[in-house]
């Protein structure tokens, strides 16, 4: 079930923590060009919007080779995707650093690739797949859950990417 960021006790703590601005990592390890900039001032709008603005996250843009390893190393899938999230407030630790929201893992090489197919510019694919991983961080879900569930995160991401964009995917 996805996680009301208003309600849960997990980021009441991490509103509350009284740190100006938020911790954004980004890590390039891939060799296409990627506004990093614009990467950057789209998470801290996304965050902000969430209710999240004091939280710490981390991004990695890898190429497809590396995703793929990622997926099959942690998630026993032997194939790329575009991208995955490691939720840092999941599990029986979860709430030790509730601030710490995780990684997002980002394929660089599949955004290329469905920005093509999809029709659509190459870095509001890009965003529009931090809005995917961060709602992933968030406890969104849209696999193996009931279609309401799924329903829920695919209106986020829209609603989400309308506000970075102005503009309707779809």
């Amino acid at each position: 079930m996805a996680t009301d960021t208003k309600k849960n006790p997990k980021y009441i703590h991490a509103r509350a923590c009284g740190r100006t601005r938020m911790s954004i990592s980004i890590k390039n390890r891939q060799k296409q060009k990627v506004d990093i900039s614009r990467v950057r001032r789209s998470l801290k709008r996304l965050l902000k919007a969430l209710d999240c603005e004091c939280s710490e996250i981390s991004l990695l843009l890898v190429d497809d080779d590396q995703i793929r390893d990622i997926n099959k190393r942690y998630l026993k899938r032997d194939r790329r995707t575009n991208v995955i999230s490691f939720a840092m407030t999941e599990g029986p630790f979860g709430d030790i650093h509730p601030e710490v929201l995780g990684d997002i893992i980002l394929s660089v090489e599949t955004a290329a690739r469905d920005s093509l197919s999809g029709h659509i510019d190459f870095m509001d694919e890009v965003e529009f797949l931090l809005i995917h991983g961060l709602l992933h961080l968030l406890g969104y879900k849209h696999e193996n859950t009931d279609t309401p569930t799924a329903a829920k995160m695919k209106k986020r991401e829209r609603d989400l990417f309308y506000m970075l964009r102005h503009y309707d995917l779809d």
